[in-house]
C-alpha cells in the first residue's frame, strides 16, 4: 500500500511516515511541533499512527490520553468492521479484535514525573492487518484485522476515523473530566475481575482508580499500578 494524504478534523494534521510513527511524533514533539500532529504509516501487513499532545496537566492526569485514544480506535473501528467483529482494549495498552491480540498502544513523554506537566505526550497505536505467519494456528492468542471479517475495512480510513472519534472524546474529557471516559472504557476493557499478571505480580483484576491506574488484589491485599508505569523510554 502506498501512502496517501489522509483529511483530519479541525486542530489535526496528519503526516505520512515511511518508518515508525511514533518515533517520528517523539522527534517532532521534542523539536517543539504544534500538537495536533498524526503520524502515520500504511503497509501492506501492518498500520499504525501517533498523536502529539501538548498537556496542561500534571503527567498523572494526562495519562488519560492513552486510554481515551483506545476507546476512539474502538469506536472509530467498532464504526467500520461489521457488527459481529468485537474489539476490546487491554489496560495495558493491547487492541483485540474478537478477543485475539491484533496490536497495541504506547505512550511516551517528555517527562516520567507523575507531578509534573509534560511538555509533550504521544501516544501511538499499530494494528497487524495480516498475520504475522502463514500458520494462523501457531499462535491462537494472536490474530490481523483481515482475518476477523474486516477485509473491507479500508486502513486510510480508519485512521481518519480514530482521529475524529480521538477528538470528540477528547472535548468530553476537557469538559468533564475521566467520569464519562471511564464508563465508556470500562465497558470496552479486556480482563476486569480475572486473573492478570503485571511484572512479577499477578492478582485480580479489580477496576481503576480515577486515574486509570490498576487496582490488583494480591491475597488480601489491594495494589495500585499506576498508569504512568506503562510509559515508555524515548525512542
Amino acid at each position: 500500500m502506498t501512502e496517501q494524504a489522509l483529511s483530519f478534523p479541525p486542530a489535526m494534521y496528519g503526516e505520512a511516515v515511511a518508518d515508525s510513527p511514533e518515533e517520528t511524533a517523539v522527534l517532532r514533539a521534542i523539536q517543539g511541533v504544534d500538537a495536533g500532529l498524526v503520524t502515520y504509516r500504511i503497509a501492506q501487513d501492518r498500520m499504525g499512527a501517533a498523536l502529539v499532545f501538548a498537556p496542561e496537566v500534571p503527567l498523572r492526569e494526562a495519562m488519560a490520553m492513552l486510554p481515551l485514544c483506545g476507546v476512539g480506535f474502538q469506536n472509530a473501528l467498532g464504526a467500520l468492521a461489521p457488527p459481529e467483529v468485537a474489539v476490546h482494549l487491554d489496560w495495558d495498552g493491547r487492541l483485540r479484535v474478537n478477543g485475539a491480540l491484533a496490536g497495541g498502544m504506547r505512550a511516551f513523554a517528555a517527562t516520567d514525573d507523575p507531578d509534573v506537566v509534560p511538555d509533550w505526550l504521544v501516544v501511538s497505536w499499530s494494528l497487524d492487518l495480516l498475520p504475522m505467519s502463514d500458520d494462523t494456528g501457531l499462535n491462537p492468542d494472536r490474530t490481523a484485522l483481515f482475518v476477523e471479517g474486516c477485509a473491507d475495512v479500508e486502513p486510510a480510513m480508519l485512521v481518519e476515523a480514530w482521529a475524529r472519534h480521538t477528538l470528540a472524546w477528547i472535548a468530553r474529557w476537557e469538559d468533564a473530566g475521566n467520569k464519562g471516559l471511564n464508563a465508556e472504557w470500562r465497558g470496552l476493557v479486556h480482563g476486569m475481575g480475572e486473573t492478570v499478571t503485571r511484572g512479577d505480580t499477578s492478582g485480580t483484576f479489580l477496576g481503576v482508580d480515577e486515574h486509570f491506574g490498576m487496582l490488583l488484589r494480591t491475597g488480601d491485599d489491594t495494589r495500585l499500578i499506576p498508569l504512568t508505569d506503562l510509559l515508555e523510554d524515548t525512542p
